[in-house]
């Protein structure tokens, strides 16, 4: 069973907080099941995008989050843009945002 999307989201961002990270919630979607994405601001004018990773990447019974990169050193416009079309198809995601100048996402990704 996977971890609810509202626990998940509280923790990533206490492992920031832990690190030394500013991160911030800034769109709550479903609690039980929402889709999670992460935006990492790298602070210099570019960021980075994860969401969540094909089924076709997983593996059978792993119950872990695991994310995939969407948008890698991309504008930080070109990434604000992308999650306005997310959020419109799918008003249910989450949006978590991260400052971080080493780009670090403190995700499970997926290979």
């Amino acid at each position: 069973m996977r971890l609810r999307s509202d626990f998940f989201a509280a923790a990533l961002i206490r492992r920031c907080a832990v690190e030394g990270v500013v991160a911030v919630q800034r769109r709550r979607g479903s609690s039980e099941s929402g889709a999670i994405f992460v935006k990492v601001d790298r602070l210099d004018g570019t960021a980075d995008l994860y969401g969540p990773a094909p089924q076709s990447l997983m593996e059978e019974g792993d119950a872990t989050r695991r994310f995939a990169a969407v948008m890698r050193e991309a504008p930080a416009g070109e990434v604000e843009e992308k999650m306005r079309r997310e959020a419109r198809f799918d008003p249910d995601l989450w949006l978590i945002e991260i400052e971080d100048r080493e780009g670090r996402c403190f995700l499970d990704l997926a290979e």
